[in-house]
């Protein structure tokens, strides 16, 4: 009941947020936000250890506290006290943020839809091809289909715990960089998106659609991976966050048989012998390794954008959730489904070099998978063998990215994310 109640305080804070004037700057619906997620975890939960971002803004009380309303003050106050007296007996109350959501940034859509340069147009590191920035398009495409379909869509922050922006890395020497961005609507708590570019050496284009956790449903997952433009990956999934997929796929397997049907390259296996497929991975998976580069647009690019589209009108036509446990439980299996991904994440090594070591584990643990749970020991930064899993880490589990390397060094970029 403690954390019914903390749920709906926090609740009313966020109807109420707009009420209370603040400093120029200060975001009410960011901090309304941060308090929602932090009150609808139990008792016992960490706030840091689930909302890795750090608030945009903070609200200095010395110099702003005399424009402070005190009447909305005093309504808020009388909508928490009439909230948790009419709450104390049910478990039917919804709030309007579910948890895990993060703070907005300040940045508008704009300002962060090209931040860092976005779109890139040219490469930084080597290439003999007309489009070295090979899945530059599907950024694009995903992005303007966000800002068309998604109510209330806004960019949240990319900064970790220890104050490391992650939202862009580059090394200079080794002619590689790393660029993310995060969003939020109504619909998505996080709409997370990396475009990683190394020339002909690399490209890699990774999103995953987190679904705002009233919403029972999978997590939309995109690997696009390319080395030297001889070896593709291809990943795009709807994740089943329940044990038992079966318990999750009957709701949307049907939808995407149709669209896997016309694409017979896409049609791979992940090996048993690595891999466990019955681990967020669904039986309708979009899989593919290949050496045509012209599978990519001709096969690979239709079928991202129908699963996307796909995933969107899935989540339209779902009914939210009518209690705060449904609510928790699905917030609980995304947080499973971060912690599992971070533990086997296989680019750890890979950010590491390039970037270091500091860098990359606030990247995987703070940005990518930001519901997990920090090893005291960190993350296994041994480079993937190719076909196989991390060095050190059991053969079985993980992301089917993780058996790819470059020619040149025994590391993976897999993104799974």
């Amino acid at each position: 009941m403690k954390s019914q109640q903390q749920l709906v305080l926090a609740s009313a804070m966020a109807l109420s947020a707009n009420q209370i004037h603040t400093s120029e700057g200060f975001s009410a619906a960011s901090s309304s936000s941060y308090l929602v997620q932090c009150a609808s975890l139990p008792m016992s939960s960490s706030c840091a250890g689930l909302n890795r971002s750090r608030p945009a803004t903070r609200l200095n009380m010395d110099r702003d506290y005399d424009s402070i309303d005190v009447h909305a003050l005093t309504e808020l106050e009388g909508r928490i006290s009439s909230l948790l007296h009419s709450s104390k007996n049910s478990l039917d109350f919804v709030p309007r943020i579910s948890p895990g959501r993060s703070p907005i940034s300040p940045m508008s859509m704009e300002e962060a839809s090209s931040f860092h340069g976005m779109p890139w147009k040219t490469t930084i590191g080597r290439s003999d091809e007309e489009d070295p920035l090979l899945y530059m398009p599907f950024w694009e495409w995903q992005f303007q289909f966000m800002k068309e379909s998604l109510s209330n869509l806004h960019p949240i922050e990319c900064s970790t715990l220890n104050d490391i922006d992650v939202s862009y890395n580059e090394n200079k020497e080794k002619r590689a960089r790393i660029v993310n961005h995060c969003y939020a609507s109504d619909e998505y708590r996080k709409i997370r998106m990396t475009y990683y570019d190394a020339g002909d050496s690399v490209q890699v284009f990774n999103s995953v659609w987190y679904p705002d956790a009233k919403y029972n449903l999978p997590v939309l997952g995109i690997d696009l991976l390319s080395f030297n433009r001889k070896r593709y990956l291809a990943i795009v999934d709807f994740q089943p966050l329940h044990e038992s997929e079966e318990d999750h796929s009957i709701t949307y397997e049907h939808i995407l048989k149709p669209i896997k049907d016309k694409y017979d390259n896409l049609k791979g296996r992940m090996s048993s012998k690595f891999y466990d497929e019955t681990q967020f991975f669904s039986k309708e998976m979009l899989f593919a390794r290949f050496e045509d580069g012209k599978i990519v647009y001709d096969d690979l690019f239709p079928a991202f954008k129908s699963y996307v589209q796909t995933h969107l009108n899935l989540l339209k036509t779902t009914p939210p959730a009518s209690n705060l446990e449904q609510i928790q439980f699905v917030f609980e299996r995304q947080r499973a489904y971060d912690t599992y991904s971070a533990d086997r994440d296989p680019a750890a090594g890979l950010f590491a070099a390039m970037f270091g070591k500091e860098w990359a584990e606030d990247f995987i643990y703070d940005f990518l998978f930001s519901l997990s749970e920090r090893k005291e020991e960190g993350l296994d930064l041994s480079p993937p063998m190719f076909g196989g899993p991390p060095q050190g880490t059991a053969a079985k589990g993980g992301s089917p990215a993780k058996s790819l390397e470059t020619p040149k060094e025994k590391e993976s970029i897999s993104v799974r994310k």
